[in-house]
């Protein structure tokens, strides 16, 4: 099974959603118990992949395929320290969303187990594809279950939301398409091979010019899902009037994407051109922190408050990865998953609100806390924590981001700038989400319509549970987490400023990548590949002669350097 493990993650929800589809429509509950339970079973099975050694870099429980032997497209899986816990986010969230949504969803059951099984296939193999071409293909597969989960069971403007956020994504990823093929075109040209893995592409060597326009292509669809300041428009009308488990999967899985993108290809793909590209993407995030949460102060919707305040979270993200600082990126890392959790627990508690009430206007609230001791309780210690509070999971990310932009090279000279505008950003959060707890749940309760609503059921305190447990768990205890992203994450800078030394180089930058952390697994399950020309071999000789005249060029360099 330990083979196959990343295989089986990635297809089982698919299976699951195809016999979903021939369960007869009128067995509700079978198909809402059903759905669940493999989702909880996907949970257990991430779960062995805890067993992995991320002491090193290299990826784990690694799978490879050829699917197209003339195009070099291939069925390339692996996880390391940094997609491991995005990949368990997924799944714990994933069966929560899911069974948070039962009393809500009463039309369609069917459709909408199956676009959640559908949507959880989709995420995973997004985030496990080492094969560039793969990636893009879960990337997009999840737009159309996400779609239909807002266009059917959303809000009023449902069908103008879903089509919006359609739009969006899928413009910014033709783009990345197109840039994905012309590299696999110059690795034909330079080795009469074609290929869409990611580890063969990142030894590409590519004239600056030519990376700015296809880190360009890949930051334009990234930027569009994170989402970064300007291209975020979509998301509050996505949020608001997607139902409950599609907000909380939105903005805690989905989002996660986009970040992780531009970690895992945007730049160590086009290191050169991503470096000139950080000023400004540092400037955009920025702008992203003060307006989101400027924005979410303002309004008067709880969901669309919940909405802005992820714009202003996420910049916080993507400041992390571009001061390519270990702090930076380690605070990256475990801030996708602090928000996922912590503002994932927020659109639950809304929609809680929301189905007893039928309305999110902050005005129509006031005196919760007796109404609802409990629900007022979580509600607190999870704006808190999304606000930063010492103690809680936010306060670790939030801290490791600013410790790492402080003390990036990357910014130079305006680090300690960039670190200050952005910690206003968590001064607003704390005033924005203190102002709706104060409005909604302190004061007199005057609105007759309060007074009598029930606090948590089992089911709700169920789904809340674990999310308020990993809230403390991270905040006291991160180094769970952390330990095992620091070899990838050390890779990954090695890596990064090696290229940048090397510059515009070609056999010193072949040499750098030869000669570094090699973090991609050289013995994987090659099942169905196809047996090795003598021709390809030869190429291969020649090619491992040539490169090993560069691993001594780049020897002579880094001894020179040192």
């Amino acid at each position: 099974m330990s083979g196959y493990l990343l295989s089986i993650l990635i297809w089982l929800p698919l299976f699951a959603a195809v016999v979903v589809l021939f369960t007869p429509r009128q067995s509700v509950g079978v198909i809402r118990w059903f759905s669940v339970l493999v989702m909880l079973v996907e949970l257990g099975i991430s779960l062995l992949l805890l067993t992995g050694d991320y002491t090193s870099a290299q990826f784990q429980f690694a799978e490879r395929a050829v699917l197209v032997e003339k195009l070099g497209i291939t069925y390339s899986l692996g996880v390391d320290g940094i997609s491991l816990w995005l990949v368990l986010l997924t799944t714990l969230l994933t069966p929560l969303a899911t069974y948070s949504s039962w009393t809500a969803i009463h039309t369609k059951v069917k459709e909408y187990a199956f676009s959640f099984l559908l949507l959880e296939t989709g995420m995973l193999g997004a985030f496990i594809a080492l094969d560039v071409l793969l990636f893009y293909v879960f990337w997009e597969l999840m737009l159309i279950p996400m779609a239909l989960i807002i266009g059917i069971w959303g809000g009023p403007n449902r069908v103008y939301a879903a089509i919006k956020f359609f739009l969006f994504t899928m413009v910014g990823s033709l783009f990345m398409l197109v840039a994905i093929i012309y590299l696999a075109v110059q690795y034909q040209a330079q080795t009469n091979l074609y290929t869409f893995e990611l580890a063969k592409l990142t030894e590409l060597v590519l004239p600056v010019n030519i990376q700015i326009w296809l880190f360009a292509a890949f930051a334009l669809a990234f930027a569009v899902k994170v989402p970064m300041f300007p291209l975020h428009t979509w998301l509050p009308d996505a949020h608001v009037e997607a139902p409950t488990g599609g907000s909380v999967i939105l903005a805690a899985v989905l989002l996660k994407l986009g970040c992780y993108g531009f970690l895992r290809f945007a730049m160590p793909l086009f290191p050169s051109a991503s470096h000139r590209f950080i000023p400004t993407l540092v400037v955009l995030a920025i702008v992203g922190i003060i307006y989101g949460a400027y924005c979410a102060w303002v309004q008067k919707d709880f969901k669309k408050l919940v909405a802005y305040s992820s714009v202003s979270h996420l910049g916080f993200v993507m400041l992390g990865l571009f001061s390519v600082t270990p702090q930076g990126l380690s605070g990256s890392i475990l801030q996708m998953v602090n928000h996922g959790i912590s503002t994932g627990a927020l659109f639950v508690l809304v929609g809680v609100i929301y189905e007893r009430r039928h309305t999110r206007d902050l005005n129509e609230f006031g005196g919760l806390a007796k109404v609802m001791p409990n629900y007022a309780l979580i509600f607190v210690v999870v704006a808190l924590s999304s606000a930063g509070l010492p103690g809680t999971n936010g306060f670790v990310g939030e801290f490791m981001i600013l410790s790492g932009a402080f003390l990036s090279e990357f910014f130079g000279e305006r680090a300690p700038l960039y670190t200050l505008f952005a910690a206003t950003g968590v001064v607003l959060a704390a005033v924005y989400l203190l102002h709706a707890v104060l409005k909604v749940f302190f004061g007199p309760a005057d609105n007759e319509k309060n007074q009598h609503l029930p606090d948590l059921t089992a089911r709700e305190l169920t789904v809340l549970a674990p999310l308020v447990l990993f809230v403390f768990w991270i905040g006291l205890y991160p180094n769970t987490f952390l330990k095992s992203m620091e070899p990838s994450i050390k890779a990954f800078t090695d890596n990064y400023s090696a290229k940048l030394k090397a510059g515009d180089d070609a056999p010193t930058q072949r040499a750098v990548v030869k000669a570094a952390v090699n973090i991609f697994p050289q013995t994987v399950s090659e099942t169905g590949m196809n047996q090795e020309s003598e021709e390809k071999k030869a190429d291969r000789d020649r090619n491992q002669a040539r490169s090993d005249g560069e691993v001594e060029i780049f020897a002579q360099v880094a001894g020179g350097l040192r």
